[in-house]
Protein backbone atom coordinates (compact mmCIF):
# COMPACT_ATOMS: atom_id res chain seq x y z
CA UNK A 1 0.00 0.00 0.00
CA UNK A 2 1.02 3.61 -0.64
CA UNK A 3 2.17 5.67 2.31
CA UNK A 4 0.08 8.13 3.91
CA UNK A 5 1.00 11.51 3.26
CA UNK A 6 3.64 12.78 4.91
CA UNK A 7 4.51 9.22 6.54
CA UNK A 8 7.60 8.86 3.75
CA UNK A 9 10.21 10.29 6.07
CA UNK A 10 10.85 11.16 9.58
CA UNK A 11 11.26 14.72 9.84
CA UNK A 12 14.97 14.69 11.16
CA UNK A 13 16.25 12.70 7.94
CA UNK A 14 16.86 14.53 4.51
CA UNK A 15 17.48 13.70 1.27
CA UNK A 16 20.54 14.67 -0.39
CA UNK A 17 20.58 13.32 -3.66
CA UNK A 18 19.01 10.43 -5.91
CA UNK A 19 19.71 8.97 -9.52
CA UNK A 20 17.54 6.29 -11.10
CA UNK A 21 19.62 3.67 -11.99
CA UNK A 22 18.02 1.79 -14.85
CA UNK A 23 15.89 -1.35 -14.49
CA UNK A 24 14.41 -3.15 -11.29
CA UNK A 25 16.45 -6.04 -9.47
CA UNK A 26 19.64 -4.58 -10.98
CA UNK A 27 21.16 -2.49 -8.58
CA UNK A 28 22.60 -4.78 -5.56
CA UNK A 29 25.32 -3.63 -2.72
CA UNK A 30 27.01 -0.42 -2.59
CA UNK A 31 30.34 0.52 -0.71
CA UNK A 32 31.80 4.88 -0.52
CA UNK A 33 35.54 5.26 0.11
CA UNK A 34 36.12 7.37 3.46
CA UNK A 35 38.48 10.20 2.31
CA UNK A 36 36.55 13.03 1.87
CA UNK A 37 39.19 13.86 -0.96
CA UNK A 38 38.08 10.59 -2.81
CA UNK A 39 34.18 11.27 -3.10
CA UNK A 40 33.47 7.82 -4.78
CA UNK A 41 30.58 5.64 -4.30
CA UNK A 42 30.56 1.96 -5.54
CA UNK A 43 27.36 0.35 -6.93
CA UNK A 44 27.38 -3.14 -7.99
CA UNK A 45 24.93 -4.58 -10.80
CA UNK A 46 23.77 -7.68 -10.76
CA UNK A 47 20.71 -9.85 -12.32
CA UNK A 48 20.42 -8.99 -15.61
CA UNK A 49 22.77 -9.71 -18.07
CA UNK A 50 23.34 -6.39 -19.78
CA UNK A 51 24.23 -5.39 -16.06
CA UNK A 52 26.56 -7.65 -14.70
CA UNK A 53 29.39 -5.17 -13.45
CA UNK A 54 28.92 -1.95 -11.34
CA UNK A 55 29.13 2.04 -11.23
CA UNK A 56 30.68 4.93 -9.93
CA UNK A 57 29.28 7.58 -8.56
CA UNK A 58 30.90 10.87 -7.05
CA UNK A 59 29.36 12.58 -4.44
CA UNK A 60 32.31 15.27 -4.28
CA UNK A 61 29.30 17.96 -4.39
CA UNK A 62 26.68 15.40 -2.21
CA UNK A 63 23.64 17.57 -3.38
CA UNK A 64 24.83 17.00 -7.50
CA UNK A 65 25.66 12.97 -7.33
CA UNK A 66 25.96 11.46 -10.51
CA UNK A 67 27.59 8.57 -12.42
CA UNK A 68 30.53 9.11 -13.89
CA UNK A 69 32.10 5.62 -14.64
CA UNK A 70 30.34 1.96 -15.48
CA UNK A 71 31.96 -1.24 -15.78
CA UNK A 72 30.72 -4.04 -17.27
CA UNK A 73 31.84 -7.68 -17.43
CA UNK A 74 32.64 -8.79 -21.00
CA UNK A 75 30.40 -10.63 -23.41
CA UNK A 76 27.54 -9.96 -20.56
CA UNK A 77 24.96 -11.93 -22.39
CA UNK A 78 26.92 -15.04 -22.18
CA UNK A 79 26.76 -14.68 -18.59
CA UNK A 80 24.63 -16.08 -16.48
CA UNK A 81 23.42 -16.31 -12.57
CA UNK A 82 23.40 -13.31 -9.78
CA UNK A 83 25.92 -11.39 -11.29
CA UNK A 84 27.95 -8.74 -9.57
CA UNK A 85 26.25 -8.50 -6.15
CA UNK A 86 29.07 -7.27 -3.84
CA UNK A 87 32.22 -5.13 -3.79
CA UNK A 88 34.77 -3.40 -1.69
CA UNK A 89 37.75 -0.68 -2.14
CA UNK A 90 40.85 -1.05 -0.57
CA UNK A 91 44.65 0.52 -0.43
CA UNK A 92 48.21 -0.97 -1.23
CA UNK A 93 51.05 0.62 -1.78
CA UNK A 94 49.63 4.61 -2.05
CA UNK A 95 47.10 3.03 -4.82
CA UNK A 96 43.87 2.75 -4.29
CA UNK A 97 41.81 -0.60 -5.59
CA UNK A 98 38.03 -1.65 -6.46
CA UNK A 99 37.22 -5.37 -5.91
CA UNK A 100 34.17 -6.61 -7.48
CA UNK A 101 32.78 -9.55 -6.06
CA UNK A 102 31.44 -11.99 -9.25
CA UNK A 103 28.86 -14.88 -9.10
CA UNK A 104 28.12 -16.45 -12.27
CA UNK A 105 26.46 -19.81 -13.04
CA UNK A 106 28.42 -22.79 -14.49
CA UNK A 107 25.81 -22.56 -17.80
CA UNK A 108 28.03 -19.41 -18.98
CA UNK A 109 31.70 -18.31 -19.01
CA UNK A 110 33.01 -17.16 -15.42
CA UNK A 111 31.54 -19.89 -12.98
CA UNK A 112 35.07 -19.95 -11.33
CA UNK A 113 35.19 -15.80 -10.90
CA UNK A 114 35.23 -14.61 -7.38
CA UNK A 115 36.40 -11.11 -8.13
CA UNK A 116 38.12 -8.55 -10.52
CA UNK A 117 40.35 -6.13 -9.29
CA UNK A 118 40.47 -2.30 -10.80
CA UNK A 119 43.18 0.27 -10.04
CA UNK A 120 41.09 3.00 -9.53
CA UNK A 121 43.96 5.46 -8.09
CA UNK A 122 43.20 8.12 -11.27
CA UNK A 123 39.55 9.08 -10.23
CA UNK A 124 38.58 10.97 -11.31
CA UNK A 125 39.85 11.01 -14.37
CA UNK A 126 37.92 7.47 -15.61
CA UNK A 127 40.30 7.12 -18.64
CA UNK A 128 43.02 6.07 -15.86
CA UNK A 129 40.41 2.79 -14.49
CA UNK A 130 42.45 -0.19 -15.55
CA UNK A 131 41.81 -3.56 -14.36
CA UNK A 132 45.12 -5.75 -12.90
CA UNK A 133 44.23 -8.71 -12.06
CA UNK A 134 41.37 -11.55 -11.44
CA UNK A 135 40.46 -13.73 -8.64
CA UNK A 136 39.44 -17.44 -9.59
CA UNK A 137 38.14 -19.93 -7.41
CA UNK A 138 37.72 -23.05 -9.61
CA UNK A 139 37.30 -25.43 -6.22
CA UNK A 140 34.18 -23.57 -5.45
CA UNK A 141 32.14 -22.73 -8.38
CA UNK A 142 29.97 -19.78 -8.92
CA UNK A 143 32.03 -17.35 -7.07
CA UNK A 144 31.95 -14.80 -4.03
CA UNK A 145 28.95 -13.89 -3.05
CA UNK A 146 29.63 -11.17 -0.38
CA UNK A 147 32.97 -9.42 0.37
CA UNK A 148 34.73 -7.32 2.92
CA UNK A 149 38.03 -5.91 2.88
CA UNK A 150 40.30 -5.35 6.24
CA UNK A 151 43.82 -3.73 6.91
CA UNK A 152 45.16 -6.69 9.71
CA UNK A 153 46.57 -5.04 12.24
CA UNK A 154 50.16 -6.79 11.03
CA UNK A 155 50.15 -4.37 8.08
CA UNK A 156 48.41 -6.66 5.78
CA UNK A 157 45.77 -5.60 3.04
CA UNK A 158 43.13 -8.11 3.40
CA UNK A 159 40.21 -9.06 0.63
CA UNK A 160 37.95 -11.45 1.75
CA UNK A 161 34.92 -13.56 0.13
CA UNK A 162 32.30 -15.75 0.97
CA UNK A 163 31.55 -18.78 -1.81
CA UNK A 164 29.93 -22.20 -1.83
CA UNK A 165 32.91 -23.63 -0.13
CA UNK A 166 32.61 -24.44 3.63
CA UNK A 167 34.71 -21.58 4.59
CA UNK A 168 35.83 -17.90 4.08
CA UNK A 169 38.52 -17.06 1.19
CA UNK A 170 41.11 -14.35 2.46
CA UNK A 171 43.84 -12.76 0.40
CA UNK A 172 46.45 -10.75 1.26
CA UNK A 173 46.47 -8.27 -1.43
CA UNK A 174 49.87 -6.59 -1.51
CA UNK A 175 50.93 -10.46 -2.47
CA UNK A 176 48.18 -10.63 -4.70
CA UNK A 177 49.24 -8.02 -6.99
CA UNK A 178 52.67 -8.45 -7.08
CA UNK A 179 51.76 -11.95 -8.38
CA UNK A 180 51.46 -14.39 -5.42
CA UNK A 181 49.03 -17.19 -5.33
CA UNK A 182 48.66 -20.19 -3.02
CA UNK A 183 50.30 -20.68 1.12
CA UNK A 184 51.14 -17.06 2.56
CA UNK A 185 48.61 -15.25 -0.43
CA UNK A 186 45.63 -17.48 0.50
CA UNK A 187 43.96 -18.31 3.34
CA UNK A 188 40.73 -19.85 4.63
CA UNK A 189 38.53 -19.28 7.78
CA UNK A 190 36.26 -22.69 8.37
CA UNK A 191 33.24 -23.15 9.26
CA UNK A 192 32.93 -24.89 12.46
CA UNK A 193 33.09 -28.98 11.34
CA UNK A 194 29.94 -29.61 13.68
CA UNK A 195 27.63 -27.13 11.41
CA UNK A 196 29.43 -27.27 7.89
CA UNK A 197 26.74 -28.23 6.11
CA UNK A 198 27.14 -25.57 4.00
CA UNK A 199 29.42 -22.30 4.43
CA UNK A 200 29.51 -18.59 5.08
CA UNK A 201 26.84 -15.69 3.82
CA UNK A 202 28.43 -12.63 4.98
CA UNK A 203 30.92 -11.26 7.58
CA UNK A 204 32.77 -8.63 9.18
CA UNK A 205 36.29 -8.19 10.27
CA UNK A 206 37.33 -6.08 13.45
CA UNK A 207 40.26 -5.40 15.70
CA UNK A 208 39.86 -5.30 19.39
CA UNK A 209 42.16 -3.37 20.92
CA UNK A 210 41.28 -5.00 25.01
CA UNK A 211 42.54 -8.22 23.45
CA UNK A 212 44.28 -7.42 21.16
CA UNK A 213 43.36 -9.74 18.47
CA UNK A 214 41.97 -9.28 14.61
CA UNK A 215 38.38 -10.94 15.24
CA UNK A 216 36.75 -12.54 12.21
CA UNK A 217 32.38 -12.12 12.82
CA UNK A 218 31.26 -14.69 10.16
CA UNK A 219 27.38 -15.56 9.80
CA UNK A 220 26.65 -18.66 7.50
CA UNK A 221 25.58 -22.40 8.22
CA UNK A 222 24.34 -23.57 11.86
CA UNK A 223 24.60 -19.60 12.76
CA UNK A 224 27.29 -16.92 13.27
CA UNK A 225 30.85 -18.05 14.91
CA UNK A 226 33.70 -15.39 16.01
CA UNK A 227 37.49 -16.15 15.12
CA UNK A 228 40.69 -14.64 16.16
CA UNK A 229 42.41 -14.11 13.16
CA UNK A 230 45.51 -12.34 14.41
CA UNK A 231 47.36 -15.33 13.21
CA UNK A 232 45.81 -15.84 9.76
CA UNK A 233 47.61 -19.44 9.46
CA UNK A 234 45.56 -20.51 12.36
CA UNK A 235 42.15 -18.99 12.97
CA UNK A 236 41.03 -19.97 16.03
CA UNK A 237 37.18 -20.18 17.24
CA UNK A 238 36.52 -17.84 19.81
CA UNK A 239 32.50 -17.97 20.23
CA UNK A 240 29.49 -19.44 18.86
CA UNK A 241 26.18 -18.27 18.30
CA UNK A 242 24.13 -21.70 17.01
CA UNK A 243 20.81 -23.23 18.76
CA UNK A 244 18.92 -19.83 18.17
CA UNK A 245 14.84 -20.22 18.44
CA UNK A 246 13.86 -19.22 14.42
CA UNK A 247 17.92 -19.23 12.84
CA UNK A 248 18.92 -22.19 11.14
CA UNK A 249 21.66 -20.42 9.40
CA UNK A 250 22.97 -16.80 9.22
CA UNK A 251 23.07 -13.90 7.19
CA UNK A 252 25.06 -10.68 8.74
CA UNK A 253 26.92 -10.77 11.57
CA UNK A 254 27.96 -7.28 13.19
CA UNK A 255 29.82 -6.44 16.59
CA UNK A 256 29.66 -3.27 18.35
CA UNK A 257 33.14 -1.24 18.44
CA UNK A 258 33.63 -2.43 21.56
CA UNK A 259 33.06 -6.34 20.26
CA UNK A 260 30.61 -6.88 24.12
CA UNK A 261 27.50 -6.76 21.70
CA UNK A 262 26.36 -7.76 18.60
CA UNK A 263 23.87 -7.47 15.90
CA UNK A 264 22.16 -10.10 13.86
CA UNK A 265 20.30 -11.23 10.81
CA UNK A 266 18.93 -14.27 9.50
CA UNK A 267 17.20 -13.54 5.60
CA UNK A 268 13.59 -14.56 5.71
CA UNK A 269 10.28 -12.92 6.16
CA UNK A 270 9.16 -11.55 9.72
CA UNK A 271 12.78 -12.15 10.97
CA UNK A 272 13.74 -9.07 13.39
CA UNK A 273 17.12 -8.01 13.74
CA UNK A 274 18.24 -9.54 17.11
CA UNK A 275 20.54 -8.07 19.62
CA UNK A 276 23.42 -10.49 21.23
CA UNK A 277 25.19 -10.11 24.30
CA UNK A 278 28.51 -11.66 23.37
CA UNK A 279 30.14 -10.93 26.85
CA UNK A 280 29.71 -14.69 28.16
CA UNK A 281 31.19 -16.60 25.38
CA UNK A 282 34.13 -14.26 25.36
CA UNK A 283 34.83 -14.77 28.84
CA UNK A 284 34.48 -18.50 28.90
CA UNK A 285 31.15 -18.62 30.94
CA UNK A 286 29.97 -20.55 28.09
CA UNK A 287 30.71 -22.30 25.01
CA UNK A 288 27.65 -21.05 22.60
CA UNK A 289 25.10 -18.18 23.02
CA UNK A 290 21.49 -18.63 21.75
CA UNK A 291 19.28 -16.43 23.42
CA UNK A 292 18.93 -12.63 22.04
CA UNK A 293 18.49 -10.28 24.81
CA UNK A 294 16.77 -7.67 21.85
CA UNK A 295 15.46 -7.17 18.72
CA UNK A 296 14.34 -4.57 16.55
CA UNK A 297 12.23 -4.64 12.89
CA UNK A 298 10.48 -1.72 10.98
CA UNK A 299 7.33 -3.96 10.39
CA UNK A 300 6.15 -7.12 11.78
CA UNK A 301 5.69 -8.60 8.31
CA UNK A 302 9.26 -7.32 6.89
CA UNK A 303 12.66 -8.15 6.58
CA UNK A 304 15.06 -5.88 7.70
CA UNK A 305 18.05 -6.70 6.15
CA UNK A 306 22.48 -4.91 5.38
CA UNK A 307 23.00 -2.78 8.27
CA UNK A 308 26.05 -0.62 9.03
CA UNK A 309 27.10 0.20 12.79
CA UNK A 310 28.19 3.30 13.98
CA UNK A 311 27.32 3.21 17.92
CA UNK A 312 24.73 3.82 19.18
CA UNK A 313 23.30 3.72 16.03
CA UNK A 314 22.51 0.71 13.68
CA UNK A 315 21.93 2.36 10.20
CA UNK A 316 19.93 -0.76 8.29
CA UNK A 317 18.46 -1.02 4.72
CA UNK A 318 14.96 -2.88 5.24
CA UNK A 319 14.08 -3.76 1.66
CA UNK A 320 10.80 -2.60 0.99
CA UNK A 321 10.33 -0.35 4.57
CA UNK A 322 13.74 1.52 2.96
CA UNK A 323 16.17 3.15 5.15
CA UNK A 324 16.17 3.18 8.68
CA UNK A 325 18.20 4.19 11.81
CA UNK A 326 17.67 2.50 15.38
CA UNK A 327 19.71 3.66 18.83
CA UNK A 328 20.61 0.55 20.61
CA UNK A 329 22.76 1.94 23.62
CA UNK A 330 20.44 -0.55 25.21
CA UNK A 331 20.66 -3.56 23.32
CA UNK A 332 17.17 -4.85 25.67
CA UNK A 333 15.21 -2.12 24.34
CA UNK A 334 16.56 -0.54 20.67
CA UNK A 335 14.36 2.33 19.11
CA UNK A 336 13.67 3.67 16.06
CA UNK A 337 15.06 7.32 15.90
CA UNK A 338 14.43 7.68 11.80
CA UNK A 339 13.45 6.42 8.19
CA UNK A 340 12.76 7.25 4.82
CA UNK A 341 10.80 4.89 2.68
CA UNK A 342 12.98 5.20 -0.84
CA UNK A 343 10.60 2.14 -1.96
CA UNK A 344 6.96 3.21 -3.15
CA UNK A 345 6.21 0.40 -5.11
CA UNK A 346 3.77 -2.14 -3.89
CA UNK A 347 4.64 -5.16 -0.70
CA UNK A 348 5.10 -8.92 -1.99
CA UNK A 349 6.22 -8.00 -5.42
CA UNK A 350 9.66 -8.43 -4.91
CA UNK A 351 12.04 -11.28 -6.38
CA UNK A 352 11.13 -14.95 -6.48
CA UNK A 353 14.18 -17.05 -6.61
CA UNK A 354 12.20 -19.96 -7.82
CA UNK A 355 11.33 -18.96 -11.40
CA UNK A 356 13.73 -18.28 -14.06
CA UNK A 357 12.04 -14.99 -14.54
CA UNK A 358 12.99 -12.61 -11.35
CA UNK A 359 10.59 -10.11 -12.81
CA UNK A 360 7.94 -12.23 -12.94
CA UNK A 361 6.21 -11.42 -9.41
CA UNK A 362 6.80 -7.32 -10.33
CA UNK A 363 4.83 -8.00 -13.48
CA UNK A 364 2.05 -10.18 -12.45
CA UNK A 365 0.60 -9.10 -9.22
CA UNK A 366 -1.39 -12.77 -9.49
CA UNK A 367 2.55 -14.09 -9.05
CA UNK A 368 3.67 -14.79 -5.56
CA UNK A 369 6.28 -12.64 -4.84
CA UNK A 370 8.66 -11.98 -2.04
CA UNK A 371 9.74 -9.12 0.40
CA UNK A 372 13.38 -8.62 -1.02
CA UNK A 373 12.85 -5.14 -2.96
CA UNK A 374 13.69 -2.01 -2.34
CA UNK A 375 16.70 -0.81 0.11
CA UNK A 376 19.46 -3.51 -0.71
CA UNK A 377 22.38 -1.71 0.35
CA UNK A 378 23.90 1.16 2.96
CA UNK A 379 27.16 2.55 3.58
CA UNK A 380 28.27 5.57 6.32
CA UNK A 381 31.20 8.08 5.79
CA UNK A 382 32.44 8.48 9.35
CA UNK A 383 34.04 12.07 7.75
CA UNK A 384 30.84 13.64 7.92
CA UNK A 385 28.22 11.20 8.49
CA UNK A 386 26.87 11.46 4.96
CA UNK A 387 24.48 7.70 4.13
CA UNK A 388 24.23 6.21 0.62
CA UNK A 389 21.78 3.60 0.12
CA UNK A 390 21.12 1.35 -3.33
CA UNK A 391 17.31 0.32 -3.88
CA UNK A 392 16.37 -2.47 -6.38
CA UNK A 393 13.89 -0.66 -7.85
CA UNK A 394 14.47 3.82 -6.90
CA UNK A 395 18.71 3.51 -7.21
CA UNK A 396 21.03 5.28 -5.77
CA UNK A 397 20.46 7.64 -2.45
CA UNK A 398 21.86 9.79 -0.59
CA UNK A 399 21.06 11.15 3.09
CA UNK A 400 21.89 13.51 5.96
CA UNK A 401 20.30 12.27 9.60
CA UNK A 402 19.95 15.89 11.78
CA UNK A 403 22.66 15.56 14.71
CA UNK A 404 24.85 12.98 12.93
CA UNK A 405 27.81 15.14 11.42
CA UNK A 406 29.86 12.35 11.32
CA UNK A 407 31.46 9.62 13.92
CA UNK A 408 34.62 8.62 15.99
CA UNK A 409 34.05 5.79 18.39
CA UNK A 410 36.02 8.07 21.32
CA UNK A 411 32.92 10.45 21.13
CA UNK A 412 31.15 7.75 22.44
CA UNK A 413 33.48 6.24 24.68
CA UNK A 414 34.30 3.14 22.68
CA UNK A 415 37.27 2.11 20.44
CA UNK A 416 36.95 4.09 17.00
CA UNK A 417 36.42 0.61 15.39
CA UNK A 418 33.41 0.31 12.18
CA UNK A 419 33.81 -1.19 9.31
CA UNK A 420 35.39 1.87 7.74
CA UNK A 421 39.23 1.47 7.83
CA UNK A 422 42.47 3.50 8.11
CA UNK A 423 44.31 1.89 5.85
CA UNK A 424 47.25 4.27 5.77
CA UNK A 425 47.97 3.43 9.40
CA UNK A 426 45.85 0.18 10.51
CA UNK A 427 43.55 -0.40 13.28
CA UNK A 428 43.55 1.97 16.43
CA UNK A 429 45.37 0.91 19.37
CA UNK A 430 47.10 -2.37 17.25
CA UNK A 431 50.93 -2.39 17.37
CA UNK A 432 53.17 -1.21 15.14
CA UNK A 433 53.88 -3.83 12.57
CA UNK A 434 57.17 -4.67 11.37
CA UNK A 435 58.60 -3.11 8.63
CA UNK A 436 59.03 -6.99 6.81
CA UNK A 437 55.76 -7.36 7.76
CA UNK A 438 53.95 -4.99 5.60
CA UNK A 439 52.80 -5.85 1.96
Amino acid sequence: MPDRPGSQASPNVHVVSHIPLGRIFTVANIDMEQEMSRPYVYASRYTKTADYGFDIISVKDPAKAHVIYQWRIQDAELHQGTGCLSGKYFKVGGRYYYAQGCQFGQSGPDADLGAVILDVTGLPDTSTVKEVGRIRVPETPNGFHETFTYKHSDGRALFIGTSSGRYASVYDMGRFLAGGRGPGTEFRIPIPESQAMRGYHDMYLGYDPSTHQDKFYGAGSGGYYIYDITNLDQPKLIASLTGIAGMSSGHTFTPSPDGKFAVVESEYQYAPLRMFDLRPALDGSVKTLSRPIGAWTPRWSGLPHNHEVRWPYVFVSSNEDGFHVFNWMDPTNPYTVGYYDTYDGPNQRGKNYLTPDPEAAWNDPKFPGSVTNGVFGIDVRNADGLIVVSDRATGFWAFKVDGFDGWNGHQWGMPNVSSAQDWDNGPEGAPKPQKAALR
